[in-house]
């Protein structure tokens, strides 16, 4: 089905990020209840965002925010519902790694929602810390090391 995905890079205002915004907002933010003035985050110019899409249609996403000179935070990621558990979401997160290996960076971490901690896991990230609550959700903290 994801089959024919393009895979880009975007910023803010790149035309397929609306549809970026309306993904995240659709598969990550509607379900628990938040408005589509709870999708962006403040240091989204900062960020990385690679979409997979079809001509003008997003149909996943993932973003990647620097924090330090090697390391950062990857979140929001989303797949559109239809396309889940198609392995569109690890094309995204391994398509992401490259381009952060090729840009220096040397680890990753994230806010992982408790059910999307399996995904990680075999995407080779380790869960860390003591399991929280985020946005309403259990969370646990788990990160990686690139290349290695």
């Amino acid at each position: 089905m994801t089959a024919g995905a393009t895979f880009t890079f975007i910023h803010p205002g790149h035309p397929l990020y609306a549809g970026e915004l309306e993904l995240r907002f659709r598969v990550l933010r509607e379900p628990l209840g938040y408005t589509r003035d709870d999708v962006a985050f403040p240091f989204e110019a900062d960020s990385l965002h690679l979409v997979a899409h079809q001509g003008e249609a997003v149909l996943g996403c993932v973003l990647f925010n620097p924090e330090e000179a090697h390391g950062g935070r990857l979140f929001q990621m989303a797949v559109a519902s239809h396309l889940q558990g198609q392995g569109l979401g690890a094309q995204l997160v391994r398509t992401l790694e490259v381009e952060l290996a090729r840009r220096g960076f040397t680890h990753v971490h994230l806010h992982a929602r408790a059910p999307a901690v399996p995904f990680y896991e075999r995407l080779g990230y380790a869960v860390f810390g003591d399991p929280y609550t985020e946005v309403g959700v259990p969370h646990r903290n788990m990160r990686k090391t690139l290349g290695a």
